[in-house]
């Protein structure tokens, strides 16, 4: 689903804030200061946090700094008043809770956290036990009568500190940890002795005094402070500003900062914490879902450190617990009317809810949560068709691994993470995952990690599949690759991954890096080899349902790419309704097709060419009768021959090592004068900047044979249809056409042409001459060229270059800096431009419609699968959109969630359309 853009006034824009907005909101006491619906303020943490403690559920008090505070944070200057209403909202939960911030014999520990208006896991930071020092440590001790439990609590305050807010590694403090562990011989943390811990305490601030010549603080409000101000600037780190790029989220919402009085999981084996669902995130089915550890705190769930047990053996262990946690999150999906994701801790046998939200899921399991809780009276069908994101439902089109007659080595079991099939190379880091993708060096990547962490999310993004050694089902691997849709097995606990050799031992077995293994993501399975994969059906029955509901409410039609029958049959199976781009090129590329198309270029005259020419147009007719039977009543557009004619030989640079070859080895060759004429030709043809050449309608305009024989092998392909009882809908399209004369050049041929073979067969066929708008001036006189064009469809891919001046296949070459700069929100040949392009491709859609009113529109380049713009076409009002055949199941929910947003909000009138 599209998320929001925030809407600034111009005092917000320039910096002003009014001087009655309320910085801090409180919560605590069964009363907040705040509620559910304020998620632009208080963001989507805080907004349940006042809720639930609104509706009397067990919550630890706190108090929210609203999302506002961010942005005056990122514009340089923080209102004095954010401090003020801090130190108000402090005061007023040590009376509450009867401590003081980091003082007396009962010192007050908080969290903080942050808390966006939408969900971002794992992608901010978080700081625990704030509050602590040298004194609180040791009052904590006593208190507690659990010494083990109070040092491990400062160490963990350190660590993150130190991370979050002085910029430490991670791995500084990790080293320091292993060695102790590793001197201390012992293997999970919680053996740690006091007097170990006590040690790793010591080291851990020697270490921030060595890397930033500072003490650790001991003032609590200084910590409280420079946390704060820390989360802020997470909300620009790196891998939120990727997360953010990927789901669309504006830069400028900014994040709220919750604080919270601790309750403490860690407090020994009556102690625990955990996360969990309402319902099954992966398969949507309706059971409790979860997982807890005893003696732990929140971290270590969600990290992967420590791989947690399923939260049905909470019941065994506390049962009463159990049943009131059970209640409380099923009231809580009530009330929400979604699936919940939800997090609690249980401080010595008592349950505390710390945060409830929309949960992230699969598209299967969209797809079953919307259908049911439809079926159970909690959302309407037009609601659920909102549950869903469009790009979710490529799930349901994720591979499957092919067993059948392969030998199978499964080699480790793990979680079943996140559905489907991925089959790649092994990577170890997420750096090498983003380097191998890029230059291509590897077909397909599995990035194998111990366990995944926020900053990983780039190399998660180009990975096919995930594997982690360590974590659950809701560790940070699991909970962004079921977001992503993409493959993931975690908590594959007989595989130890070495990092730093670049290693997988797994069964006896050392896996390096670029070595292929499978993923099975439905199963947990992690296989030896390079297996294959079959693509999924999409005649799930649920899914089939859902697009009931889908398909009547949208306006805009959904046609597919294809370009040979067999894509236009796996185009109709995934519900297209028309085909709406075919490349006649593709077809000159087969063996039996190549030669003549080369003997049409080497010819320097026309009737040579002519000859050719005739040899592939029974070929060329061929192929469209398959095309046209497997459409059957539907709309086939037909593209014009549009590449440069030097793609169709071979390199200039191939061509001169066989010659020199040749020369040097069998001078007497006769293939020698065959390959120089080539040469002769390749050279003749060779173009400073092809793309803007001898292409298009120029082709046609040039060598008017090649668009007679198109022409005549789709007529007659048409005509043959219809004899044998069909019903063919043609669309012939001239690509690349700039001004109205070269369209009349080229739709004087089509109709002399139609003339011709309709006479010949004594049959007609009704047939349309339209264009390809992927030019800047052909929009800018759209209205001229709709004299003679009888449909528009946007070529979107050259669009974007010729308007940007940016060539597709170079745009890697800085799109990085562009993107990490915030130059670029997203690569503009995957997401429409619409202030520029979509501008363009608006006030072409009304001059064109001012000519000719019944002027069909659409768009055929790879935005036509591209849910933002799928939206955009609906509100400018094209007729349809085409894509490649696996987008078609997301063009069209994404085009009935723009007509049902329309139903409920209006149409939008600035749409750039003139």
């Amino acid at each position: 689903m599209t998320q929001g853009v925030l809407e600034q006034t111009s005092a917000e824009a320039a910096g002003e804030t009014s001087t009655s907005t309320k910085y801090v909101y409180f919560f605590g006491g069964g009363q907040a200061d705040g509620n559910g619906k304020m998620k632009d303020v208080l963001g989507g943490k805080g907004a349940g946090l006042a809720e639930m403690t609104n509706a009397g559920l067990p919550v630890p008090p706190g108090f929210t700094i609203q999302t506002e505070a961010c942005r005056e944070y990122m514009r340089g200057k923080l209102n004095s008043r954010i401090d003020k209403e801090m130190r108000e909202a402090l005061k007023r939960l040590e009376e509450m809770q009867g401590q003081k911030l980091g003082a007396g014999d009962n010192p007050l520990l908080v969290s903080v956290r942050s808390g966006a208006k939408f969900s971002m896991p794992g992608m901010m930071d978080t700081i625990l036990n704030l509050g602590l020092n040298d004194k609180a440590v040791e009052a904590l001790a006593k208190r507690s009568q659990n010494p083990r439990f109070a040092y491990d609590s400062y160490r963990r305050l350190i660590q993150m500190f130190g991370d979050v807010v002085l910029d430490i590694p991670k791995k500084k403090f990790e080293h320091i940890f292993d060695g102790v562990k590793h001197r201390e011989k012992v293997k999970f943390d919680y053996e740690l002795t006091p007097e170990a811990l006590k040690d790793i305490i010591a080291e851990y601030k020697k270490l921030v005094k060595k890397e930033t010549g500072k003490d650790f603080p001991q003032n609590p409000m200084e910590q409280l402070v420079a946390a704060r101000d820390a989360v802020f600037r997470s909300w620009n780190n790196d891998r939120a500003k990727t997360y953010r790029r990927i789901n669309h989220i504006d830069d400028w919402l900014g994040t709220a900062v919750n604080v919270q009085a601790m309750v403490f999981g860690n407090l020994g084996e009556n102690s625990g914490t955990g996360v969990g669902f309402t319902r099954n995130p992966a398969t949507g089915e309706h059971t409790f879902f979860g997982e807890y550890l005893m003696n732990a705190q929140g971290e270590d769930v969600v990290s992967g450190v420590r791989t947690p047990m399923p939260i049905s053996e909470l019941e065994k262990a506390m049962p009463q617990v159990y049943d009131h946690l059970k209640t409380i999150t099923w009231k809580m999906e009530k009330h929400y009317r979604d699936m919940q994701d939800f997090e609690f801790t249980i401080q010595d046998g008592k349950l505390y809810m710390l945060q409830t939200r929309n949960g992230k899921r699969t598209g299967l399991a969209a797809v079953r949560v919307a259908i049911d809780m439809v079926r159970e009276g909690l959302i309407t069908q037009e609601e659920a068709i909102f549950r869903v994101e469009p790009n979710q439902l490529y799930d349901f089109l994720v591979p499957r691994l092919v067993e059948k007659g392969e030998k199978i080595e499964v080699l480790a079991t793990g979680l079943p993470a996140s559905p489907g099939a991925a089959v790649g190379q092994i990577v170890f880091t997420a750096e090498d995952a983003v380097k191998h993708h890029a230059n291509k060096s590897y077909k397909s990547i599995i990035l194998v990690r111990g366990e995944t962490t926020p900053e990983d999310i780039a190399g998660m993004e180009v990975a096919d599949g995930i594997l982690t050694s360590r974590g659950g089902m809701t560790s940070h691997a699991a909970v962004v690759t079921r977001g992503m849709g993409k493959c993931c097995v975690a908590g594959a606990g007989d595989c130890t991954v070495d990092e730093a050799k670049r290693e997988l031992r797994v069964k006896g077995k050392t896996f390096k890096q670029g070595d292929w293994i499978s993923l099975d993501g439905t199963t947990g399975r992690v296989i030896a080899g390079q297996l294959k994969t079959l693509p999924a059906q999409p005649d799930d029955p649920e899914l089939v349902k859902f697009m009931s509901w889908v398909d009547p409410v949208r306006r805009l039609r959904v046609r597919a790419n294809a370009d040979i029958p067999r894509d236009a049959k796996q185009a109709r199976a995934f519900g297209a309704e028309g085909i709406g781009l075919c490349r006649t090129e593709h077809m000159f590329f087969a063996e039996d097709r190549i030669e003549h198309m080369r003997a049409m270029i080497l010819a320097d005259n026309e009737k040579d060419r002519r000859a050719a020419l005739k040899k592939l147009l029974p070929m060329q007719r061929a192929d469209f009768v398959g095309l046209f039977k497997a459409m059957e009543s539907l709309p086939v557009t037909i593209r014009l021959l549009d590449p440069p004619l030097h793609e169709f030989l071979p390199k200039r640079e191939d061509l001169l090592v066989q010659i020199a070859t040749l020369e040097a080895t069998k001078p007497k060759s006769p293939k020698l004068k065959e390959l120089r004429s080539l040469l002769k030709r390749v050279e003749e043809l060779h173009e400073m900047n092809p793309m803007l050449g001898l292409r298009g309608c120029r082709l046609g305009i040039t060598f008017p044979e090649i668009t007679e024989m198109q022409v005549r092998a789709i007529l007659e392909a048409a005509v043959a249809v219809k004899a044998k009882g069909g019903n063919p809908h043609v669309e012939i399209m001239i690509p690349l056409i700039g001004s109205i004369e070269e369209m009349r050049n080229q739709t004087a041929i089509v109709r002399r042409i139609a003339d011709e073979v309709f006479a010949q067969k004594g049959a007609k066929v009704d047939y349309m001459v339209g264009t390809m708008i992927e030019l800047p001036r052909a929009a800018l006189t759209a209205d001229q060229i709709a004299e003679e064009a009888e449909f528009f469809s946007f070529g979107t891919n050259d669009l974007t270059q010729t308007t940007f001046g940016i060539s597709r296949d170079d745009i890697n070459n800085f799109l990085p800096a562009y993107l990490k700069y915030g130059i670029f929100k997203h690569d503009p040949f995957a997401t429409l431009d619409q202030a520029g392009v979509g501008q363009l491709v608006g006030s072409a859609t009304a001059r064109g419609r001012n000519t000719r009113p019944t002027l069909k529109v659409g768009i055929c380049g790879e935005h036509g699968g591209d849910p933002e713009s799928v939206k955009f076409c609906h509100k400018i009002g094209l007729n349809y959109v085409s894509c490649s055949p696996f987008r078609l199941l997301t063009a069209r929910l994404a085009a009935a969630q723009a007509a049902l947003q329309e139903k409920q909000t209006g149409p939008d009138l600035h749409t750039g359309a003139k």
